[in-house]
């Protein structure tokens, strides 16, 4: 049964069905309510990160926040822990442009979410943007002082 409240964005029809896409973004609200619970949000509340979330999604028209590439949502969902552990690095690497959320608060206040690759999200981890920034120009004058 089709979702009124969440449905599936235009940009991502072709690219991964509405059932695929409301799984994912449960999956994603439900993680990051129990990760806040447990760094002491106790008003944390799944159906106000899905919300949250899902407006990430229509705000990102499927591109990373903050490299504006396009995202693999064909990929949502795909992942599978037993052939990681088989193909380890590789494995992991096939999904680099897997879309995840982002956020970007204290998860106290206002709930904020970006929508962006997984290795993006990796290389940010806890940074605020304009940490990130900084330290993505810091690798940039480095290696131009390699080439």
């Amino acid at each position: 049964m089709p979702s009124e409240k969440y449905t599936l964005p235009k940009f991502l029809i072709g690219k991964c069905s509405e059932p695929e896409y409301l799984y994912w973004l449960s999956r994603k609200a439900a993680a990051h309510v129990r990760r806040d619970k447990k760094r002491g949000n106790k008003n944390a509340v799944v159906e106000k990160y899905k919300t949250a979330m899902h407006q990430a999604v229509i705000e990102s028209d499927g591109l990373d926040a903050y490299t504006g590439l396009p995202l693999r949502w064909d990929l949502i969902s795909k992942y599978d822990n037993g052939k990681a552990q088989e193909g380890k690095h590789v494995y992991k690497k096939s999904f680099s442009d897997l879309p995840t959320v982002d956020h970007l608060n204290d998860n106290r206040g206002e709930l904020r979410f970006k929508i962006c690759s997984w290795k993006v999200n990796d290389s940010k981890s806890d940074l605020t943007l304009e940490e990130f920034v900084d330290l993505c120009r810091a690798i940039l004058k480095f290696n131009k002082r390699k080439a």
